[in-house]
């Protein structure tokens, strides 16, 4: 019973971690995405690794899979059977002809579904079994050209279906599609459907699609006749129809009473055709025209104005001159896109009747100045005139878009501000002007905008930021002044900004501000540049950021080389920053930094140290900061990784050491990083030897930090391995450790003394003997071949006790009546030869041996030693060779430690002399008998009396 329970545990613990297996980390495909949330989803990362197959070592508890850019080329059914919390899979651009029925059963979470660029050709009934809670499946880019009408079955929650770019040639084939419950989203572009007509569909009730992309298919029709798009409210006929175009077939207005969208791009269709389609559109709200010259040139726009409830137009890669003056008619527009139409101006008056227009883009163009209309839309809120060849911007381009929230001038030819050009923006939040000619600000932001939030000043020509250059800027939040052409940084620069939270700047080698105004600032990441002139920092350079208490994350960078002289930051600078939790220092050490440098930072959390050298580096500089997660040294020339033992780092859960110099790394150092759960190790020369052998096994069995790409890792030590994968090298013979194979063998021969003591304490009487029963064994064995008679036909084995009884009542009737040879030691052992000797003799030169057995026989040791000779020769030669005559009635029970005479007792019967009594002459009749007898067990045992078991 106890046994089966044990049994029936070990396998319930067996099942529990079938169903609750640790998260494998030594993954040989994929990376597990890396985030400070311990309670975040677990994304795996398996792109471009040249897959064939789904991954064996996938980790049950993963969330979002990627599995995209390989060469997968099936799918089978027990792929995916563990990965039942999978939410997320990513099977885009592989080779998938084949999926098996049931492939996705157990994937019960699963919620998208990527199937893109691929090559199956028909969808069956049970492929998507078990994707019940399924919301979005993308199967487009593949060869489908059959759907199997039961095939979308399943799929009882799906709201999003792209089947674009496949074969389907019937539009029945996506009724079963149709009829899902939840269906929002569905994209059929680039098929082969020679017409699109709802007739053809039969349904009998009316579906939930509100989305349709029909766009890149070469219809004949598109017809809408029966009642099943109720819901139906955006339409993209993009590049549809045939070279003569194809016919629209709406007849009843009513049919398509929701569009509120709908995408003309390139379409073939009449111009006749498509104003019958914008004129049976009663809620169109916004349409997208692109890449429709031809029509716009025949007027499409005076049909498109005319729509009273459009609010939304784009017209993107029109190339039509003076294509804004078409527009006049619009006013009823909030949104309008007009990026990339080759506009050098506005017409004037084109887009001012436009007074409820909110979002204008005027992007990519080649405008080379602020149109005069828009200095007019006082309606406007988001403009965007990025990439065009505007070079000034004047004091009255946005005198009246007082509304402008957000305003876009990127990549422009702007060098200079006027201090009027913003000022009345009083609700601007975000201006980016990045990319441009900017040498001076020219005061735009010292007196405002007073509301703005974000303002991106980067990559100017700016050459120095003087005192109050955004003193009026009281509300930003984000700047970011980053340039390689800033060359001075003023006392002041930086005045005003009372509640900026986050700076992007660049700092020249020398520059005065001392940002005290940013009390407020929590993110700063500086740039500098270093060249032939550096010749380390200037003294008391770090006193200017000594103010800066609030700053939570600190990222400083040096771009360029320090020709061998220091670029440290000194310690009081860190040391300041008592709130501190990011701190990134890249190309800026070119040593280890002082110990001391975090002694005052206990809440750092994230520290990166790369391009330096970092050889030297010891455990002190950790030591002040227990909470570090995360800590990147890349490219840092460390060779050693012993100073993590006593870094005292039990809560660092991220660390990155890639490009370093790291041959040999001894596995025990991870003890002392009990938290650690993303180790990255890429591009360091690994030795390839049993002094790694510990490192590759901790990689292999290590179930809680994952080694990024580690299966990847090569040898560059030895050269024999060189090339050859890391964790390929076989560490089985590396397993007979030297120091082990000492302890052993101390340990054996330690053992081995030991036993020796107490075998010749306890067992030196048996070793003797033993090494006598071997010699009569060679003896007996000589013997035999010489072929050699007995001398004697028994040897009476008796205890001297008994001798009277041998003298008195056996000798005068085996030797006087009956006439036997007897062998007896005290006449007949040969004087002066060892006693084990003589007794070797007459049991090997007598027929039989006769034990007289009683109590003082069982208690004698020389007695012992003849009947257990008599008992190997019995054994030995299977004969019967050995006759048990016992003079007393001894118990069983005190037979029972001479196990060898009870073994021989319940085996066979005996010779009781008691139970003779009056009988003396049967019972020595039947001694003759057994002298007489021949030497088999079979013709012997019926002459024997007396009781079984006695």
């Amino acid at each position: 019973m106890g046994r089966l329970s044990l049994k029936l545990l070990v396998f319930l613990l067996c099942l529990l971690l079938h169903l609750h297996p640790s998260c494998p980390y030594s993954l040989k495909s994929c990376t597990i995405a890396y985030t400070e949330d311990v309670s975040a989803d677990v994304v795996l990362d398996c792109t471009n690794r040249k897959l064939v197959t789904i991954p064996d070592d996938i980790p049950r508890e993963a969330n979002s899979v990627n599995l995209g850019h390989n060469q997968i080329n099936r799918i089978n059914k027990n792929d995916f059977g563990n990965l039942s919390k999978v939410r997320i899979l990513f099977l885009y651009e592989n080779e998938i002809s084949d999926v098996d029925d049931g492939s996705f059963l157990f994937m019960v979470s699963l919620t998208r579904l990527y199937m893109s660029t691929n090559k199956l050709t028909n969808l069956t009934a049970n492929l998507f079994q078990g994707l019940s809670k399924l919301t979005l499946l993308d199967l487009s880019s593949n060869s489908i050209q059959l759907i199997h009408p039961l095939a979308f079955q399943f799929l009882s929650s799906l709201q999003t279906v792209k089947l674009d770019t496949n074969k389907l040639r019937q539009i029945t084939d996506i009724q079963p599609i149709l009829q899902l419950p939840h269906l929002h989203n569905l994209s059929i572009s680039t098929n082969l459907f020679p017409s699109f007509e709802t007739k053809d569909l039969l349904l009998n009730t009316s579906t939930s699609l509100k989305v349709l992309d029909v766009s890149y298919n070469v219809f004949e029709r598109f017809s809408i006749t029966t009642q099943i798009f109720p819901h139906l409210e955006m339409i993209d006929l993009s590049r549809c129809g045939q070279s003569a175009g194809f016919k629209w077939d709406v007849t009843d207005k009513t049919l398509l009473k929701s569009i509120t969208r709908l995408h003309f791009s390139h379409t073939l269709i009449s111009f006749e055709d498509i104003q019958k389609v914008l004129q049976s559109l009663d809620s169109l709200m916004h349409l997208k025209l692109n890449y429709m010259d031809s029509w716009i040139h025949k007027g499409l726009l005076a049909t498109v104005c005319e729509i009273p409830t459009l609010k939304k137009l784009n017209l993107c890669f029109n190339h039509v001159a003076n294509l804004s003056a078409k527009l006049v008619t619009c006013s009823q527009l909030t949104e309008l896109n007009l990026s990339c139409t080759d506009l050098t101006e506005l017409s004037n008056g084109s887009i001012l009747p436009m007074k409820r227009l909110r979002y204008l883009t005027v992007d990519t163009n080649l405008l080379t100045k602020v149109p005069d209309d828009i200095k007019s839309l006082s309606s406007l809120e988001i403009l965007n005139l990025d990439d065009n060849l505007i070079s000034e911007l004047d004091c009255d381009d946005f005198l009246n878009t007082t509304r402008l929230t957000e305003l876009y001038l990127n990549t422009n030819h702007i060098s200079k501000l006027d201090s009027c050009v913003f000022e009345h923006l009083n609700h601007l939040k975000v201006l980016s002007i990045s990319g441009n000619l900017l040498w001076t600000f020219g005061g735009a932001f010292k007196t405002g905008p007073h509301n703005l939030n974000i303002l991106d000043v980067s990559k100017n020509f700016v050459a120095s930021l003087d005192q109050g250059d955004f003193q009026g800027l009281g509300s930003l939040e984000y700047l970011d002044a980053v340039s390689n052409n800033i060359g001075r940084v003023k006392q002041g620069a930086f005045d005003g900004l009372n509640k900026l939270k986050t700076l992007c700047v660049s700092l020249p080698l020398e520059f005065e501000n001392n940002f005290r105004g940013l009390q407020r600032v929590e993110n700063i990441t500086m740039y500098f540049n270093t060249d032939v002139r550096f010749k380390g920092p200037q003294p008391n350079d770090h006193e200017a950021l000594l103010c800066l208490k609030s700053l939570k994350m600190f990222t400083i960078i040096c771009r360029g080389y320090h020709h061998g002289f220091p670029f440290d930051i000194p310690k009081e600078i860190v040391q300041s920053m008592n709130h501190l939790e990011e701190f990134t220092a890249d190309n800026v050490y070119i040593s280890v930094p002082d110990p001391d440098t975090f002694k005052f930072n206990p809440n750092l959390k994230s520290l990166t140290l790369r391009q330096t050298d970092l050889s030297a580096l010891g455990p002190e500089l950790f030591q002040p900061i227990p909470n570090l997660q995360a800590l990147d040294l890349s490219n840092t020339k460390l060779m050693s990784l012993d100073f993590l033992a006593q870094a005292d780092l039990f809560a660092l859960r991220r660390l990155t050491l890639t490009h370093n110099k790291i041959t040999v790394i001894n596995e025990t150092i991870f003890q002392s990083l009990p938290a650690l759960r993303y180790l990255d190790l890429n591009n360091n020369p690994f030795t390839c030897d049993c002094s790694n052998a510990g490192f590759i096994q901790w990689v292999k069995s290590d179930n809680q930090t994952q080694v990024v790409n580690g299966h990847e890792y090569t040898c560059f030590f030895p050269a024999a391995e060189q090339g050859n994968k890391l964790l390929d090298f076989d560490i089985q013979f590396c397993r007979i450790d030297v120091n082990f194979f000492f302890f052993i063998s101390s340990t054996s021969i330690v053992l081995l003394t030991l036993l020796t003591a107490f075998i010749l304490h306890f067992l030196r009487w048996h070793l003797v003997y033993t090494f006598y029963i071997f010699l009569a064994f060679l003896y007996d064995s000589k013997r035999r071949k010489r072929g050699t008679p007995h001398d004697y036909d028994a040897f009476i084995s008796y205890n001297a006790h008994d001798e009277a009884w041998v003298y008195r009542e056996m000798l005068p009737v085996l030797e006087g009546e009956q006439g036997w040879r007897l062998c007896l030691h005290h006449r007949d052992f040969q004087p002066g030869k060892p006693i084990i000797e003589n007794i070797t003799d007459a049991i090997y030169r007598c027929r039989k041996t006769i034990c007289v057995i009683s109590r003082h026989y069982l208690q004698s040791e020389w007695c012992s030693r003849e009947i257990q000779m008599a008992s190997f020769r019995l054994f030995d030669e299977q004969k019967d060779v050995l006759v048990l005559l016992f003079l007393e009635d001894i118990p069983a029970h005190q037979l029972s430690p001479y196990y060898r005479m009870r073994k021989l007792v319940k085996k066979r019967t005996y010779l009781s002399w008691l139970q003779a009594g009056q009988h003396k002459g049967v019972f020595w009749q039947n001694v003759w008998r057994a002298l007489e007898t021949g030497d088999d067990p079979a013709d012997h045992t019926d002459l024997l009396t007396g009781p079984a078991g006695c």
